[in-house]
């Protein structure tokens, strides 16, 4: 959005955590085909969420943008049901 691909989001209180996603482009992947990629970052008060947890999500998150259906099928063994 406005030509800005990435950017660091500032947590604003009383909030704890902030999810700032910037634009989605095309690169090459590992087997030469074209892929999306985007970059994440996640902001958040290591006073109130622990640095495992924050990884945990962001894991999650990037599973679910990879799998959208599990947003709709919680498959069992997902890490979705095993992290919170």
């Amino acid at each position: 959005m406005f030509g800005i691909g990435e950017f660091s989001a500032v947590i604003n209180p009383p909030q704890t955590a902030i999810l700032a996603i910037g634009s989605s482009r095309l690169v090459l992947g590992e087997n030469g085909k074209p892929e999306s990629r985007m970059s994440v970052t996640l902001s958040y008060d290591a006073r109130v969420i622990d640095d495992s947890d924050a990884s945990k999500f962001l894991e999650v998150f990037r599973d679910t943008m990879e799998n959208p259906q599990l947003l709709v099928s919680g498959l069992p063994g997902s890490r979705r049901e095993s992290v919170f």
